[in-house]
């Protein structure tokens, strides 16, 4: 027998906690195994779990050091195993398959629960988190429902076994087949080189992590990966590294079945109960009763008379398909949604907003998973006509007579009590001012920690940025300062120059999607402002500014040059970035403005992406690319001009004008060379194939270069700018293709190359400088075709 507190050092408690880890036992509890080989928790003499392994050959249990709770049998064959029966917890190497599921502990009022699990769709299956109502809130078990509020990437057209798994590095995601392409990220870390595949593969690696990890479904709905510090602030302790909701209001039922609302920092979240619910004892959220039943006549008929419409404003509701009663679309103003809602005996309550600028009104028969602040929704709740109801939100046409006196009533001892507490606030204001700085301090150093983009104060930034005061950079999206946080972390400010016509809460939704792309070859979103029409982004600092300084010779930077080997992996580094918010993000990202300027080095000349997914934020529609962008001549592809659909491969184009740019180290449209030079790649196409590639590559390194990796990034750079978009490589194949991993035949000379030397290299020369002395950037207008977003900046922070 073993106590259960000895098991719970750190050594241990991982092993335990993914099986035992919302189980109900004292600090007395014992862990018994008996001599049928039943393992048992026994807790005061109540048997409060047991493997039910009792008379099959059990002979030893196990502890692993990955924490994994073995019984063998006599002839070591696993008879059971903790990896195979999660609770709550999973631990790096666990594998999840289809059957299995991670399941969190019952809340205490509503009795809801969530659970992560994979969803099987007719041709796909993706990770999901789902918020589960009990079974005693219906009066029907068929009507017994759930939602899902959260999902990971689909994998679609699989055969064989799906798995997810958290690695050691931290990487959480699926993997599937037998190759090491088959895997899929939820979340990368950034110092996880080994890959998810390989977490699979060695799932009978029974050694110790250097550090410890563990994915838990938190009682609150939301994902959390959690990392095992040795010295946080003095202390050990858990600190999260990543979370799967950033938006707490973005959890179903996390209010029971109330409303959600956010404070100011956008971080915590209070409940308010709905008209016909109340709060259960100390428990935040809000219990259903009675009254939230829709009522009919013994006959079906309605009984309006009995009953009236209570307004929400501002508010959206999560709701499942078997809740909708219907769903009208000409709804010709938002009071008539309640209406249709009160003329309809089974209706308990209507959502009415826009879509599109379409309006909608669902009506539904019951209200489970919880509410949440929305400026362009109205929630409309059928109340007893002659009852009180509880709610905490403003309510419309519900209030007679004798409630107005008694609200006179109770406003004298309400203006007391106000008085009262605004004079002990006073008192207290001088103690409390440093308590608040260092709960600010302490809230921002575990904001950062966790990865979640800060909300700063404009004030807070203005003070940052020594008001303003070092100008890094100025481009289509603003201006860029210098600044520094408060431990003396270097960060680069965005004043985002144009008024957003979306609202904050639209803002914040997409700063937390861009700040939870996270790759070592993207420039980091540490925070944001939004106050009034000002807008900011901040960002991390690259102390190596961006890559046009260190490839392209002028006066002012004749000093830097960058050797062959480090431009080389800049390149691939490069492309890996791309191919993450390509290929791996569950929202697709269009970039549309690859070029240097917006590839940021950091002090080991580490690449990163900037300026990622800002077209949504200035305010384009949602659901296409931008229909007016601002390109960079040089760098976009031809569909641009010809009005093709725009899609990732508009990107690779661009990827395949910067490789070339990053070999010869000069502008693919250099206006200051001859007519001869000015135009890159028909020389360089011209020299690759015919075997002498060494000619093109920057006069400065003096011949100091690996030819067959000089010979690879050419053909690759020209494969990447062909004409016929479906020739062009995915970004994925690119960076196969750079590290010698596939081999990579003679490209075709791109039709858009072999126009400009069938016209004849002198009349272009001649027209385009003409055209310079007029422009300096041009402007090209194409039809909105792809649901990706596209990002179109040309100043990248500093």
């Amino acid at each position: 027998m073993i106590n259960i507190n000895c098991l719970f050092g750190l050594r241990n408690f991982q092993g335990i906690a993914h099986w035992l880890g919302h189980l109900a036992f004292t600090r007395d509890a014992i862990l018994e195994f008996d001599n049928t080989g039943n393992l048992m928790l026994m807790d005061r003499g109540t048997t409060v779990w047991a493997s039910n392994t009792s008379e099959t050959g059990v002979e030893t249990a196990v502890m692993s050091e990955n924490g994994n709770f073995i019984l063998y049998a006599d002839n070591l064959s696993i008879v059971w195993q903790s990896f195979s029966h999660p609770s709550d917890t999973l631990l790096p190497g666990q594998p999840l398959t289809v059957s299995l599921e991670l399941t969190s502990s019952k809340s205490p009022a509503p009795g809801g629960y969530y659970t992560l699990k994979m969803l099987q769709h007719p041709t796909s299956l993706n990770l999901a988190l789902t918020y589960n109502v009990p079974e005693s809130y219906h009066m029907s078990p068929e009507l017994y429902s759930n939602y899902s509020y959260w999902s990971g990437p689909d994998i679609s057209n699989v055969t064989g076994d799906v798995v997810a798994v958290l690695d050691k590095a931290g990487s959480f995601g699926m993997v599937y087949g037998s190759s090491s392409d088959g895997a899929v990220y939820v979340y990368k870390n950034d110092g996880d080189y080994g890959g998810l595949f390989s977490a699979v593969n060695q799932s009978n690696d029974w050694s110790r992590p250097s550090v410890l990890r563990r994915l838990i479904l938190e009682g609150n709905g939301n994902l959390r990966l959690y990392r095992w510090d040795n010295d946080v602030n003095g202390s050990r302790q858990w600190v999260a590294e990543w979370a799967a909701v950033s938006n707490p209001c973005g959890i179903a039922g996390i209010c029971g079945n109330g409303i959600c609302n956010l404070d100011r920092s956008k971080t915590n979240a209070s409940c308010t109960c709905l008209p016909g619910t109340s709060k259960v004892g100390n428990d935040i959220s809000c219990s259903v009763n009675s009254s939230l039943t829709g009522k009919c006549g013994p006959h079906h008929e309605n009984l309006t008379s009995q009953f009236k419409i209570s307004t929400v404003q501002q508010t959206a509701y999560y709701f499942s398909g078997s809740s909708v009663i219907a769903n009208y679309s000409d709804i010709e103003s938002v009071s008539k949604c309640g209406n249709a809602c009160l003329s309809n005996c089974d209706c308990v309550a209507s959502v009415y907003g826009l879509s599109e600028e379409n309006p909608y009104c669902w009506v539904l028969r019951n209200l489970e998973f919880g509410g949440f602040e929305d400026p362009g929704s109205t929630l409309f709740v059928k109340v007893e006509a002659n009852g009180s109801f509880g709610g905490d939100k403003q309510t419309g046409n519900s209030s007679d007579e004798s409630q107005s006196t008694r609200d006179k009533v109770l406003i004298l001892p309400i203006v007391l009590s106000m008085t009262v507490l605004i004079a002990l606030l006073g008192c207290l204001l001088y103690i409390n001012i440093h308590r608040k700085r260092s709960l600010k301090r302490a809230l921002e150093g575990s904001l950062i920690l966790s990865g979640a983009p800060i909300s700063f104060s404009y004030r807070d930034l203005q003070h940052r940025t020594n008001n303003f005061s070092e100008l890094l950079g100025t481009g289509g999206f603003g201006s860029v300062y210098k600044g520094s946080l408060g431990d003396g972390t270097l960060i680069a400010v965005k004043k985002l120059g144009k008024v957003l016509p979306h609202g904050e809460r639209e803002f914040i939704t997409e700063v937390n999607t861009i700040g939870s792309m996270h790759h070592m070859n993207l420039v980091r979103l540490r925070g944001y402002c939004s106050e009034g029409t000002r807008r900011l982004l901040v960002y991390e600092f690259m102390k190596n500014g961006s890559l046009d300084k260190w490839i392209f010779h002028s006066y002012s930077n004749r000093d830097r040059l960058l050797i062959w080997p480090t431009r080389f992996r800049i390149a691939i580094a490069t492309a890996q970035g791309i191919a993450y918010f390509h290929e791996q993000c569950r929202n697709r990202i269009i970039h549309c403005d690859i070029k240097p300027e917006n590839i940021l080095l950091d002090e080991n000349f580490c690449p990163k992406v900037s300026d990622f997914g800002l077209a949504k934020l200035m305010g384009r529609e949602h659901s296409h690319v931008v229909t007016m962008v601002r390109g960079t001549r040089g760098y976009l592809a031809p569909e641009w001009v010809s009005n093709r659909p725009i899609t990732v491969k508009a990107d690779v184009y661009s990827y395949g004008m910067l490789l070339l740019e990053i070999v010869g180290g000069r502008r693919n449209l250099d206006m200051t060379c001859d007519a001869e030079d000015f135009f890159y790649p028909g020389w360089a196409y011209k020299e690759m194939s015919e075997g002498t590639p060494e000619k093109v590559v920057d006069r400065r390194l003096e011949g100091a270069i690996e030819k067959e990796e000089l010979m690879r990034a050419l053909m690759v750079a020209f494969w990447c700018i062909q004409d016929e978009v479906s020739t062009r490589p995915t970004m994925g194949e690119v960076v196969k293709m750079l590290e010698g991993s596939v081999d990579i035949n003679m490209p075709p000379m791109p039709q858009t190359v072999l126009e400009l030397i069938e016209e004849g290299l002198d009349h272009v020369y001649r027209s385009m400088k003409r055209e310079l002395n007029q422009f300096s950037s041009f402007t090209i207008t194409t039809q909105p075709s792809s649901n990706a977003t596209c990002s179109y900046s040309t100043m990248s922070p500093r």
